[in-house]
């Protein structure tokens, strides 16, 4: 499989398990490796046969309006489906950084999760 990486998009969500946490959006930076293969769009020059790094930016940028989560591993597990799901990847690593702990660097949740067997072509 070849992979198509989205590195550290930078979005603002409201997450964290504390409700005061969750009042103002927070600063988070997603990563999203997306496994598939690329041939068919690199023979015929076609982005109708790849994954459209673009749609899944944008996507992923939307995706907080309105919306909360408390914990990191609910959110990376959503957006590991929702690559899957709408943009057909093979198999998916999406990491997501939150800058709350101040004697840290970050904190993160990494996961990687194959398409559904059902989907598998």
């Amino acid at each position: 499989m070849d992979t198509i990486t989205l590195r550290d998009l930078e979005v603002h969500y409201h997450i964290g398990v504390p409700d005061e946490e969750r009042v103002h959006p927070q600063r988070l930076l997603i990563s999203v490796e997306m496994e598939t293969d690329i041939r068919p769009a690199a023979a015929g020059d076609d982005l109708a046969h790849t994954i459209n790094y673009y749609a899944v930016s944008q996507r992923l940028l939307g995706l907080g309006r309105g919306r909360s989560w408390r914990l990191i591993e609910t959110l990376v597990s959503e957006i590991a489906d929702l690559v899957l799901r709408e943009f057909g990847a093979r198999r998916v690593h999406v990491e997501v950084r939150k800058f709350i702990i101040p004697e840290a660097r970050h904190v993160s949740v990494r996961i990687t999760r194959p398409c559904h067997p059902d989907r598998a072509g």
